[in-house]
């Protein structure tokens, strides 16, 4: 492994780069948003709760098969079907985004844009792949703290139609920035489908982005142990101070 050099890094979004700050007041202006957009009439916090039985029967497909819907198809066939088509299918793309919003407001991990400056500054190219719903709000993200120029790759399960832990998406990531999986680095927080998915894409590394309260609850196996672990996104520009090179001994192992 020590022999290993590496061309790219690949970020996961949810729980990884992107984490959820609560805000009650945020939170209700979007189920208040997501009723309207809905054209419902009754208690958007009921109305929100019937959603999320649904979607939970929407996830459970999703798991079953490893296929993500496009916003449309979300709203139209799984969430709302009965509401008026052409309504739902108008407002889908902001209706995704809110119904994410309903549950937090999306933040970077501390430290988390810069290590993507950094990355890109020592020569890594750099890329996102994720399972997640909405197909703007990402893009939207990126733009507006002036993070996109950044990415030569941007993959998202609702985009692709398909979800990790399949290997396609992250093979098509390779592809799109023109290097090797081995020389592939991937940072995720889930131990089963963040490993589980790069490793049959054949990407050379692993590194797990968590806190030493949940490392302690995570149990590790020779399946799933990580190649490394950061509990701070400012620990990158130690262990990649230029491209291709690692600084293994900057590397904390499970």
């Amino acid at each position: 492994m020590e022999n290993r050099e590496f061309d790219a890094i690949f970020y996961d979004l949810g729980g990884t780069l992107r984490l959820v700050e609560r805000d009650a007041q945020f939170e209700a202006e979007a189920r208040r948003k997501i009723a309207e957009m809905c054209g419902e009439k009754g208690d958007p916090d009921e109305f929100c709760k019937f959603l999320d039985y649904r979607y939970a029967g929407y996830r459970k497909w999703c798991f079953e098969t490893m296929k993500e819907a496009p916003e449309e198809e979300l709203w139209t066939k799984w969430l709302t079907p009965e509401y008026d088509r052409e309504l739902i299918k108008k407002n889908a793309i902001e209706l995704t985004i809110e119904y994410r919003n309903k549950d937090g407001r999306r933040v970077v991990a501390p430290n988390g844009a810069q290590s993507v400056r950094d990355m890109y500054a020592n020569g890594y190219k750099l890329g996102i792949i994720s399972n997640l719903v909405t197909s703007q709000e990402i893009p939207r993200w990126l733009k507006e703290d002036d993070l996109e120029k950044y990415f030569g790759a941007v993959l998202l399960s609702c985009v692709e139609g398909i979800r990790k832990p399949d290997p396609r998406i992250s093979d098509k990531a390779c592809r799109l920035l023109g290097v090797k999986p081995e020389r592939c680095v991937y940072i995720g927080d889930n131990l089963n489908r963040d490993v589980e998915g790069t490793r049959l894409a054949g990407y050379g590394m692993f590194i797990l982005y968590t806190t030493p309260e949940k490392l302690a609850k995570e149990k590790i196996t020779d399946e799933n142990r990580p190649d490394a672990i950061i509990y701070d996104f400012s620990e990158l520009k130690d262990i990649f101070p230029k491209a291709p090179y690692v600084a293994w001994d900057k590397v904390r192992r499970v």
